[in-house]
């Protein structure tokens, strides 16, 4: 399974947990080392986003923060600390499938990915993906706004 289908697949399965659908996979050298799923509902922690949940899955599958030469792929956008996170771990590329309009830290309202102040940057990319979309919007129809 390529880490996009795999980031969808945790997506659904967060939407099956009545999370907000948003998955998230670590991959190095062609092998996903880190998953994660939205979780801030089970968890009950604010921080227990998709993205922060793989990068702290790679971390521990390699033995190391120092996560270069990886790529992350999410259903969304990374949002400020997502992204922080992402530059911390030293991940180098970033691909997200969908957009977010409130809090996206790649360029929908901020980025600070190619930030001249900081040690690290990350590439970026975009790949649209309609099932994502739909998605979250069955999510909003279902659970509402929270």
């Amino acid at each position: 399974m390529q880490a996009a289908e795999q980031a969808i697949a945790l997506a659904i399965a967060a939407s099956d947990a009545h999370e907000f659908p948003v998955g998230a996979v670590v991959h190095r050298d062609g092998m996903i080392i880190g998953a994660g799923m939205n979780q801030k509902e089970t968890l009950k922690d604010p921080s227990a986003h998709a993205e922060l949940l793989a990068i702290r899955a790679a971390s521990e599958a390699i033995g190391d923060w120092r996560l270069t030469g990886a790529t992350l792929v999410s259903t969304l956008e990374p949002c400020p600390m997502c992204l922080g996170a992402i530059l911390q771990a030293r991940i180098e590329h970033v691909v997200y499938l969908a957009k977010d309009i409130r809090w996206g830290a790649c360029g929908s309202v901020m980025d600070f990915s190619q930030h001249h102040a900081l040690n690290h940057r990350c590439t970026l990319e975009y790949r649209p993906n309609p099932t994502v979309v739909d998605l979250m919007k069955q999510f909003f129809k279902q659970e509402g706004k929270r």
